[in-house]
């Protein structure tokens, strides 16, 4: 199916960017279009204008920052499965982004694309959510700094605003992470049934601090809070870890789709919480 008309703009410069998005009724970015662009054939979004950011100088960058790294909005989604910086402080990202579909997708795809288009089942946005990211949205109104546990909001939607794009995601050192799921067709290559992304930190012998994230299992992907905080302060025990994953899908509506019953998806949930845990702290 052909996507309705629309008008195509390519701007050179971020400033012409934000300028045209602040000036367009009903427009969209354009990084790599694995999203959008199926999303326009299926007639679920009808932009009266695309601006494609593909062409603007300084956005395909992974910066070391010191205390963090910034993964720029044109960084491909293999880059960042591949990129040395984000395989050492971003563990869960780097694996996430190499398990998102297929190798043309992710040498297309990009990882902020991923990240703002909010898909409830994506690889990408649970693990910037257990890293605890910051998202750095830029606009004709100047730069605002959104954190990953406030930036998906719901299917689809995101918290960004309609004249502002997502340059860069800020990911802070420190800690150690890991992202394990368990795909649709039984690989690590479709979007997953129910994932988990684990980050914790351990620098002074026993937990001291975590996060769990989760992505196919409800509207949006989310921190699971009472999961975290049940291992935060012990050893990793085998004990531990159970606690831990028994309230992996505390306070949220579990999916059920073609892809499982609501019982299965909460057994997988608790399983992949486990699974992570315990590699991470094997």
């Amino acid at each position: 199916m052909y996507p309705p008309k629309f008008d195509y703009l390519s701007p050179t410069t971020l400033d012409e960017a934000l300028s045209a998005l602040s000036g367009a009724e009903n427009a969209k970015i354009l990084s790599g279009g694995m999203s959008l662009i199926p999303l326009m054939k299926l007639r679920l979004v009808r932009p009266a204008t695309v601006i494609d950011i593909s062409r603007i100088p300084g956005l395909d960058s992974i910066e070391d920052r010191g205390s963090h790294i910034e993964i720029g909005a044109m960084v491909r989604t293999s880059d960042t499965a591949g990129n040395a910086l984000v395989r050492e402080h971003a563990t869960a990202l780097a694996e996430a982004a190499g398990s998102t579909a297929d190798l043309q997708v992710r040498n297309q795809g990009t990882t902020c694309g991923s990240i703002a288009h909010a898909d409830l089942a994506a690889d990408q946005p649970a693990a910037v959510l257990a890293l605890g990211a910051t998202m750095v949205a830029e606009s004709t109104r100047g730069t605002r700094e959104i954190a990953a546990a406030d930036f998906f909001v719901d299917t689809l939607t995101s918290a960004l605003e309609p004249d502002e794009i997502l340059t860069r995601i800020k990911i802070p050192k420190g800690g150690r992470s890991v992202y394990r799921k368990l795909g649709r067709r039984g690989g690590d290559s479709d979007y997953p049934i129910a994932a988990a992304a684990v980050w914790v930190d351990t620098t002074v012998g026993d937990i001291s601090e975590a996060r769990i994230a989760l992505t196919g299992v409800s509207s949006k992907p989310y921190l699971a809070l009472d999961a975290a905080a049940s291992v935060v302060g012990t050893d990793g025990s085998a004990e531990a870890i159970a606690a831990a994953a028994s309230h992996a899908t505390d306070g949220v509506v579990v999916l059920e789709d073609l892809y499982g019953t609501v019982d299965y998806r909460k057994q997988l949930a608790e399983t992949y919480v486990r699974r992570a845990l315990e590699d991470l702290l094997a």
